[in-house]
């Protein structure tokens, strides 16, 4: 089980968004390489990574300050945000991405995303967004009318390392993560799911150790982080012990 720290960039700088809400950004830290060398030192062994005015602009915008990042860190890292197609995709991993995170083209063009994954085996993530249960595009901008297992079951058998599960209804504002959609997306496919969006506390950690939560590969955390309501070291600790322990 990996809990994954957050760095969302907004012009350069590493922020957190409230609810999917670009005009709701608290800014964090000023350099993003700091940040994630950070994170590194803190004992985390991945690294998630979102270019936020990418998603809008549907091209890489925060690109010096990624590869700042890749530059800062050993850990592997996972990017997304407008990545669209197979020659960004072949970018990024030379510049030493582990994974590329795909998310409005796996919507707009599925078989771009199963290409991808025949071309660059185990390096490309599915990242689905939600808002009342509809997939949504373009930053979250957009909602669509497709359901999320709808299109996570695209993706079966394409060899997509990871769908990374977001519902915005709880991004950025400290509810908790939802377990219910996750735990249902997990069961109805066989890619191992990452949650994503509301993680509050160590109780959500504790929640990633129950049985039910062993098929996820893990959670990304960033505002609970980031306000110091979840301790690295505390969070870090549940995790291994509970592996240790064979949960």
């Amino acid at each position: 089980m990996i809990l994954f720290p957050a760095i969302d960039l907004k012009e350069g700088q590493c922020v957190r968004l409230k609810l999917g809400d670009m005009a709701q950004a608290t800014v964090y830290n000023t350099d993003p390489a700091a940040q994630a060398r950070a994170f590194q030192d803190q004992g985390f062994e991945w690294l998630h990574v979102v270019d936020l005015d990418g998603a809008f602009a549907g091209s890489s915008v925060n690109g010096a300050a990624v590869e700042a990042i890749l530059k800062a860190t050993d850990n592997p890292v996972q990017l997304g945000g407008g990545i669209r197609t197979i020659e960004q995709i072949e970018a990024w991993l030379d510049k030493g991405l582990a994974r590329v995170i795909l998310g409005t083209v796996a919507v707009r063009d599925p078989a771009l995303v199963i290409e991808a994954c025949k071309r660059f085996p185990g390096k490309i993530a599915v990242g689905i967004d939600a808002k009342g249960g509809k997939v949504a595009v373009e930053g979250w901008a957009e909602a669509s009318e497709l359901g999320v297992i709808e299109l996570a079951r695209k993706f079966e058998g394409a060899g997509v390392a990871a769908i990374i599960y977001t519902d915005i209804d709880r991004d950025g504002i400290l509810t908790g993560i939802n377990w219910d959609s996750t735990l249902e997306l997990a069961d109805a496919v066989s890619i191992p799911v990452i949650a994503s969006g509301g993680l509050a506390s160590i109780a959500d950690v504790v929640r990633m150790t129950m049985p039910d939560a062993a098929r996820l590969e893990g959670a990304i955390t960033g505002r609970a982080l980031y306000d110091g309501r979840l301790d690295p070291a505390e969070a870090l600790d549940v995790l291994k012990s509970a592996k240790e322990s064979g949960k």
